[in-house]
């Protein structure tokens, strides 16, 4: 099959019109069109209905749409490769994680990873979902519990806990709860119940909630919670890793606490030797035993003060 005839038909599959996918090959339509006339004749099928507004991919065009993105993806892997046998840092890295753990913990520590490697691209996706690293949708993630996907190397970098944290403006005014039934007379922050979220924080929430907590603040993410807590409005429901670059936040209820949450680490098997998923797994490594002494930090504050 002719490599040039599937690269204009892909290109038009992607653009959806001939004009488009002309623009992006800097071929003229009249051209476009005769590949892809020639690819249907070579090939005994119709690959798209034409219309109007444009182009769709009939049943046999999404076969062919299907192996020709599962090509490129191999392509891009194999140039991935290729630049990675070079000493540099450098060139996009497609990275994967939870809306809380990139917002609140990763993105501001790349600060010092852009430092070190400035000609990094990261194109950071931040997902409940979970995308499928061997089909290459990203080339690393971070997830709070250990990836079932075949073909992965897997690192487990920590356990994250959900715990209660409030300002100490915020306690001085209202009190300091003691005991589990003293949040009736606070005010509740933490993930509302239809957010995808891990089950042991799901759980800690449903237990808070039982004892019949009047006024609440419910957010579909950590970072919404984060801003509630942070200017006065109430207790909220954290992972434990926000205290190390919120030191002044004061845990609430310390007995009360979720179940421990892995944190998982995993890439593709064939990029085992690639230089930017070595210096990003090493750059994540060393940020979090950082963020294990500030924890440790915060805690004998707490307890001298």
């Amino acid at each position: 099959m002719d490599w040039d005839k599937l690269r204009i038909f892909h290109a038009v599959a992607d653009a959806g019109s001939l004009t488009a996918a002309g623009d992006i090959l800097h071929l003229s339509q009249s051209a476009v069109s005769r590949q892809i006339r020639a690819l249907e004749d070579s090939l005994d099928t119709t690959l798209f209905h034409r219309h109007a507004r444009g182009l769709i991919l009939t049943e046999q065009g999404e076969l062919l749409f299907d192996a020709t993105n599962a090509m490129n993806r191999r392509l891009d892997t194999a140039a991935a490769r290729i630049r990675d046998s070079r000493e540099e840092v450098f060139g996009e890295l497609k990275v994967t994680t939870t809306t809380g753990f990139g917002t609140l913990w990763l993105v501001p520590r790349l600060p010092k990873l852009y430092a070190k490697y400035p000609e990094l691209k990261i194109d950071l996706m931040l997902d409940e979902r979970v995308l499928d690293l061997p089909m290459r949708e990203a080339d690393l993630a971070i997830r709070m519990k250990e990836p079932s996907q075949a073909d992965l190397i897997r690192k487990r970098l920590n356990t994250v806990r959900m715990r209660l944290y409030a300002m100490p403006d915020y306690l001085a005014e209202r009190g300091t709860p003691k005991r589990l039934a003293d949040l009736t007379t606070h005010r509740l922050i933490s993930q509302n119940t239809r957010s995808t979220q891990v089950s042991a924080g799901e759980m800690l929430t449903d237990t808070l909630h039982s004892v019949g907590i009047p006024s609440t603040l419910t957010v579909n993410n950590y970072f919404g919670v984060l801003q509630g807590v942070l200017n006065g409005l109430g207790i909220g429901v954290l992972p434990d890793y926000v205290i190390a670059d919120f030191p002044r936040m004061v845990r609430v209820l310390p007995d009360l606490e979720s179940a421990k949450i892995p944190v998982f680490l995993a890439y593709p098997e064939e990029l085992r030797s690639s230089k930017r998923i070595a210096a990003f797994r090493d750059f994540v490594l060393e940020e979090l035993a950082l963020s294990a002494k500030l924890r440790e930090e915060a805690k004998r504050h707490a307890r001298s003060a």
